[in-house]
């Protein structure tokens, strides 16, 4: 019998890292954390090959597949000491993506998964907190019906907006049991109207209709375009992750959270990251609430009124900080990794090597090599060629006037000016015109791809430092500006006002991704400096390598460009012999 189900937890895991054309990114790296000891909540991988079969087959699954997913359903119920779909104590688990190559926000996840009307009064007994359950249910509605029902997302915004303005109530923290209790009917008679069937109760099905989403969303239309962007082949497929949820929405003492081991921006080592109080994972992710800084440092760098990790929740920062030793000593390169705080208990639900700026990829590789981590020949390899070209872009001249319509987070380095578009179908159009143009958005979403990546910069008037804006900016090499709050997008309008200005679609701004400024018109570059360790790691690869440098180059100035930077020999086909 063919072997779909792979288990993990308990300090244990049927598979390891080594097994990521399997397993996926995650699951692989979920199994190898747990056989490191570490704190991972019990779960299962359905592994890629089922992916490959079911778009193989009609979308239809292997026989065996079915047993094996319930077994595995027991083996977590086992360490939990909870039943999947009992009514009195039952087992919620999350359902996500994983495909062997990294894909940030590219496919679909669902939280909570077993939740409905009979377990969710079983869920606020057992926690002792009615608000929490009902606060967990309606995410669960509203996740579930946007991933696996495919409702919009805003009309479920719509509702509790409106609720939330008739209250007087600003954030969704604000909301009581009782508030949660009167939005809920409201939204399953949204999904009934949409659907023409009541929202799914029967948690077999629940789960079932998530795992199919998962698998569909391998093929929507971005994750077509990511794949098209980094060269993933769609034979690759994805596998599925289900695991026992771990809540960071139990109040005060909880919480979730996306760190670095070390700067994604300039490779600096030092944790980075931010969490939310109060909050379940796709809060940080989307930009929903500003985050706050992990560390102290960050908090006072920021000048943030609001408490660090560090200062709130001691006990479980220093068990962060111990773990994310453990495993970028381990995995031997930076790691990216997400967290959820469960009533003071840290636990892992992810690491994987984190996406960085070229920047940050030589200072990193350089740094990995003299702490004797990896070798030089190692660090050499861990810079990807065209990646270089990010440190060739252009800054702000400083001695340039900056007329600043508002202040950001630095999100991604680098500086672009362009013309303002608020879509991302607009920003494509532009460049393939020959435009080049600034995106604008309230807050970017996997559909934006398409338009970030035609984009010279990003800017977004919400999310923060581990937003979906800031995480897929670095990995394409792009400027990014997020959580410029004083700024108000009118999508209807194509119009965005700030300071009593109004801007429309198509006139220049500028953004300096390094400070986090919003600049009004097209602002002064200079062309960049190397750093020091540029030259450590062309000195190590001039050690090892067996070919001469030469460059081609069809003016003067490229001619120069490329002796500066240590080509040793140059061909042209235009260079006249007056230039010569």
């Amino acid at each position: 019998m063919s072997r779909w189900v792979y288990t993990f937890g308990d300090g244990k895991a049927e598979g390891q890292a080594g097994m990521k054309n399997l397993l996926g990114g995650k699951g692989a790296n979920l199994a190898e954390m747990s056989n490191l000891g570490l704190p991972v909540p019990p779960g299962f991988t359905i592994t890629t090959e089922v992916c490959t079969y079911y778009y193989d087959h009609g979308r239809a699954y292997p026989q065996e597949l079915k047993s094996q997913v319930e077994k595995a359903l027991d083996y977590i119920g086992r360490l939990t000491g909870r039943t999947f779909g009992d009514a009195a104590n039952p087992l919620l688990v999350s359902v996500r993506s994983g495909a062997r190559a990294s894909m940030p926000g590219m496919m679909d996840t669902v939280l909570n998964l077993g939740l409905n009307d009979v377990t969710v009064e079983a869920l606020a007994k057992g926690a002792g907190d009615e608000r929490f359950a009902y606060d967990s249910y309606r995410r669960f509605i509203t996740m579930y019906s946007n991933v696996v029902l495919d409702i919009e997302h805003h009309h479920f915004e719509e509702i509790l907006d409106e609720y939330k303005d008739r209250k007087g109530y600003s954030l969704d923290t604000d909301m009581s049991a009782a508030d949660w209790k009167a939005v809920l009917p409201r939204y399953k008679a949204l999904v009934e109207k949409e659907l023409g069937k009541p929202f799914p109760q029967e948690p077999q099905e629940q789960l079932w209709g998530a795992i199919g989403a998962v698998f569909g969303s391998w093929m929507n239309s971005r994750a077509i375009k990511y794949r098209e962007l980094h060269a993933i082949p769609a034979s690759w497929g994805t596998a599925v992750n289900v695991q026992a949820m771990v809540f960071g929405n139990m109040g005060e003492t909880s919480a979730t959270g996306v760190a670095f081991t070390r700067n994604p921006s300039t490779g600096e080592k030092e944790l980075y990251g931010e969490f939310l109080i109060n909050a379940q994972g796709e809060d940080v992710v989307a930009g929903i609430r500003t985050p706050q800084d992990i560390t102290e440092a960050a908090r006072i760098a920021s000048g943030s009124d609001k408490p660090s990790m560090e200062g709130a929740m001691a006990e479980a920062y220093g068990e962060l900080v111990r773990i994310y030793g453990i495993l970028e000593k381990h995995y031997r390169d930076m790691q990216d990794m997400e967290f959820t705080v469960e009533k003071t208990k840290l636990w892992m639900l992810q690491t994987r090597n984190g996406k960085r700026t070229a920047k940050a990829a030589l200072r990193i590789a350089v740094e990995l090599a003299s702490e004797g981590l990896i070798t030089q020949e190692e660090a050499i390899t861990r810079v990807e060629p065209a990646a270089l070209d990010q440190l060739l872009h252009p800054t702000i001249d400083p001695k340039a006037e900056r007329k600043i319509l508002a202040t950001g987070l630095p999100a991604s380095p680098g500086a672009a000016s362009g013309e303002i578009v608020f879509n991302s179908d607009d920003a494509e159009a532009a460049k393939k015109a020959g435009h080049k143009v600034i995106l604008v958005r309230v807050e970017t979403s996997p559909e934006d791809i398409h338009g970030m990546h035609a984009a010279e910069g990003i800017l977004t008037t919400r999310g923060g430092m581990t937003s979906h804006a800031a995480v897929v900016a670095r990995g394409m090499g792009k400027p990014c500006v997020s959580g410029a709050g004083q700024i108000r997008v009118d999508y209807a309008t194509q119009t965005l006002t700030v300071a009593g200005q109004t801007l429309k679609k198509g006139e220049i701004l500028t953004i300096d991704g390094s400070n986090g400024q919003v600049l009004l018109g097209q602002v002064q570059m200079l062309q960049p400096e190397l750093s020091g360790e540029f030259a450590t790691l062309m000195g190590w690869a001039d050690k090892v390598r067996r070919m001469k440098v030469r460059a081609n180059a069809e003016t003067p100035l490229d001619a120069e460009t490329a002796r500066n930077f240590g080509a040793e020999g140059i061909g042209s086909r235009n260079l006249r012999k007056s230039d010569a």
